[in-house]
C-alpha cells in the first residue's frame, strides 16, 4: 500500500510539473531576455547580441512545443511570442551594421519570406506565422499591435511574453497604447491621421468605417472628443518609419 501510494504521489508530482512547464514557465528564458533588454518598446540589441545563445535556447524550447496541445488563448499567445522572438533572431543575425529590418532581406527575397522559423511541425517564414496562422486562425485585429517588426513605426515590443490567461487584457492594452500615442494617431486638417497598418490590414478591421470604429473604441477622451466632433470620417495614413527600433 505504501509503495503504491508513493507511486501515485510521484505521478501527481510529475503531472503537476508537466502542467507548470506547459504554462508561463515555458516562456521563462524568453521572458528573462525581454525584461533585460526591452525598455519602453525599444530593444537593446547590443546587449541582446551578447546573449544570442540564450535566445537560441529559448527558440529551441518554443520549437519543442506542440501548439495543438494548448488552449486557444495559449496557442494565440504562443504564436505571437514565436513571431516576436524570431524577429529578434533575424535582427541579431545581421547586428551590428543593420539599420532596418529590410536590410535583412535581399533583392530576391524579403526578410519576412525567409524560411527559418522552427516549429514542431516544420520550418516556416515570419509571413507564414502572421498571414498563415495568426490572422486567419484567430481573426483578431488586435494582433497587429502585438506582433513587432523591429521598426520605429511598429507597435512597441512588449517587455514580457504574452500569456493565454491574460491575453485579452494584454491585447486591449497594446491597442490602446499604440492608438493613443500622438505620434501614431491625431486629428488635424479635417482628417484622422493614423498608422499605415490600418491601410495595409484594413480588411481585418472591417474596412475604413471599421478602422474608425476600432480606433474610437480605444481612444482616450481627448482623441475620442475630436473624432466625435469631426464632420467627416476621413482617414489619412502616416508615413512608415522602418528604422530599427533599437535603443
Amino acid at each position: 500500500m505504501l509503495r503504491g501510494g508513493m507511486a501515485a504521489a510521484c505521478a501527481l508530482v510529475l503531472l503537476s510539473v508537466g502542467v507548470a512547464l506547459a504554462g508561463p514557465d515555458r516562456d521563462a528564458p524568453y521572458a528573462a531576455l525581454l525584461s533585460g533588454h526591452v525598455h519602453d518598446g525599444r530593444v537593446d540589441y547590443a546587449g541582446l547580441k551578447s546573449r544570442e545563445k540564450d535566445l537560441d535556447a529559448a527558440l529551441a524550447e518554443m520549437a519543442a512545443v506542440d501548439p495543438e496541445s494548448l488552449s486557444r488563448n495559449d496557442r494565440f499567445a504562443y504564436y505571437i511570442n514565436v513571431y516576436n522572438a524570431w524577429t529578434l533572431k533575424l535582427i541579431l543575425e545581421h547586428y551590428p551594421g543593420i539599420t532596418s529590418i529590410k536590410e535583412a532581406g535581399s533583392l530576391l527575397r524579403s526578410p519576412w519570406k525567409r524560411v527559418f522559423v522552427r516549429l514542431q511541425s516544420g520550418t516556416v517564414s515570419l509571413d507564414d506565422v502572421e498571414h498563415g496562422i495568426l490572422r486567419p486562425m484567430f481573426r483578431d485585429p488586435r494582433v497587429h499591435f502585438a506582433v513587432n517588426c523591429a521598426s520605429v513605426s511598429c507597435p512597441p515590443l512588449a517587455g514580457a511574453p504574452y500569456e493565454g490567461a491574460s491575453l485579452d487584457a494584454a491585447l486591449d492594452a497594446a491597442a490602446r497604447r499604440f492608438i493613443n500615442n500622438p505620434a501614431n494617431t491625431f486629428h488635424a486638417d479635417g482628417a484622422l491621421h493614423v498608422s499605415r497598418l490600418f491601410d495595409w490590414y484594413g480588411d481585418d478591421f472591417g474596412g475604413r468605417q471599421g478602422v474608425w470604429a476600432f480606433i474610437r473604441r480605444y481612444a482616450d477622451p481627448e482623441l475620442a472628443g475630436r473624432m466625435d466632433a469631426a464632420k467627416e470620417r476621413t482617414l489619412a495614413y502616416l508615413p512608415y518609419d522602418w528604422s530599427l527600433n533599437g535603443r
